[in-house]
């Protein structure tokens, strides 16, 4: 589980997107960011998650909010999930989880009684200034929108 708190200063994060354009934490200076980790792209809680977030995009837009998706998949999976559901924001292909463990949600998973590390789904709000103002550790992925939005 992250050790970040509100309050922290967000990660210096970089990577690439499902269309390979760069993003990084200065990218977003002066804009709410949420950046949602989530364990694999095109399964039922994920789609779930992205999908709510979706359809609650124009009020993220209104508040000043861009939206970061981020899990290990590869670019073209990202590309396919981004499609196959019409996402307005940008999915993150962190292969090589530098992303992923810079935030520190990369760890031990319980799933249908077998124990093994993954991505524990987490969702980070980041503030203009790139302070964490909120850690959402308990994501209710089918009104996410409304935990981040309340």
């Amino acid at each position: 589980m992250t050790t970040l708190q509100k309050g922290d200063k967000a990660p210096d994060f970089s990577g690439f997107d499902q269309d390979n354009k760069f993003h990084q934490l200065e990218d977003y200076a002066g804009k709410k960011l949420v950046v949602f980790f989530y364990p694999k792209a095109d399964t039922p809680g994920c789609t779930a998650e992205a999908c709510d977030l979706r359809d609650n995009f124009e009020r993220f837009k209104a508040n000043n909010y861009e939206l970061l998706g981020v899990s290990a998949d590869s670019a073209k999976a990202q590309a396919k999930f981004k499609t196959k559901f019409h996402l307005p924001f940008p999915l993150l292909a962190d292969e090589d989880k530098s992303v992923i463990e810079a935030f520190g949600v990369w760890g031990p998973k319980k799933f249908m009684g077998r124990e093994y590390d993954g991505i524990n789904r987490t969702t980070f709000v980041i503030n203009e200034e790139g302070i964490i103002e909120e850690v959402i550790t308990d994501v209710k992925t089918k009104v996410h929108a409304a935990q981040i939005l309340k």
